[in-house]
């Protein structure tokens, strides 16, 4: 069980049963990075905002902008900085924030081997280090970034744990999916590595995170500064708002870290990513943990209460 079958077998990796006990949720209050696509859409910023609006399990160190490239951005490295540049327009608003804001890769990881340096890459490798209990790196868009950190300097992977929401349940017929398919690569090293990771699929779970305008204009939009952009970006991204809903998906990773009961998981062996884009099941391999569920209301509700209190605080 402690050896590697199939993928990139140049990783030494740990005994199962140290991942396992690593992969149990945590306790008290969190080391946390966040690395975020955060211009992709409109979900990454709803995710920033809860995760430094929720100090008593967070405690939010960096924050990294992950490379992207859609219709938004005329590719990873305008993508990042894009990212870059919206991170700082959330931590303006939501203020309290006193770590650093990084830029991270201007290009994906071109191979399973080969590391793209960064600013991001670099601070992780150093705070992962860092004799201080274990750094949760919260993933949430391409992770070039953290695949980097981990080609680096392997060690790290000793001391953190990564939660990526990207890809779909290792039971679906295919793995693709934004985060996924834009960096193969370094969606191979996570799951190849070793590193202790916390999987949240998005098909049938975190899109199920859904909320409306009706929604968004009861309890958000009059949260002060952070609820009026946030509302104003779910307003131009979705305009056709009658009967609409939309997934707000990057809350899944964050909800897992503040209560494990409102995103179930299982442990699974980490699967293998064909070329194919699908998953290839080893049971020998390393076990890993898998999102299989979210409770939307619960989730909704925590980050309601926490903008709300936010805005009363003044």
């Amino acid at each position: 069980m402690d050896e590697q079958v199939g993928g990139n077998d140049s990783w030494e990796l740990p005994r199962a049963a140290e991942l396992v006990e690593r992969l149990e949720h945590p306790a008290g209050v969190l080391r946390v990075v966040v690395d975020t696509d955060t211009d992709n859409e409109i979900d990454d910023q709803f995710a920033v905002a809860y995760a430094l609006l929720s100090p008593e399990r967070l405690r939010v160190e960096a924050l990294y902008a992950a490379p992207f490239h859609n219709e938004r951005s005329v590719g990873p490295e305008d993508g990042m900085v894009r990212s870059y540049d919206e991170l700082r327009r959330v931590v303006e608003r939501v203020g309290g924030h006193d770590g650093p804001v990084l830029r991270g890769s201007r290009r994906l990881l071109p191979d399973a081997v080969t590391p793209v340096e960064s600013d991001a890459a670099h601070d992780l490798v150093e705070r992962a280090a860092a004799e201080d209990g274990p750094l949760y790196v919260v993933a949430i868009g391409a992770v070039t970034n953290v695949a980097s950190a981990l080609l680096l300097d392997p060690s790290i992977r000793e001391r953190m744990v990564v939660v990526w929401l990207g890809g779909n349940p290792t039971t679906w017929h295919t793995a693709a999916e934004f985060n996924l398919a834009g960096d193969v690569a370094a969606s191979r090293v996570l799951f190849d590595s070793g590193v202790p990771l916390v999987h949240v699929p998005c098909l049938n779970v975190a899109e199920h995170l859904r909320t409306s305008q009706a929604e968004l204009d009861r309890f958000v939009r009059p949260c002060g500064a952070v609820g009026a952009f946030l509302a104003e970006n779910f307003d131009a991204y979705v305009p056709d708002r009658f009967a609409a809903t939309r997934p707000i998906w990057d809350l899944a990773p964050l909800a897992w870290l503040v209560d494990a009961a409102w995103v179930p998981t299982v442990v699974r062996s980490s699967p293998i990513l064909t070329s194919e884009l699908t998953w290839s099941i080893d049971p020998r391999r390393h076990p890993m943990r898998e999102a299989i569920g979210v409770d939307r209301d619960r989730v909704f509700a925590d980050l309601f209460r926490k903008l709300a209190a936010h805005a009363a605080a003044g």
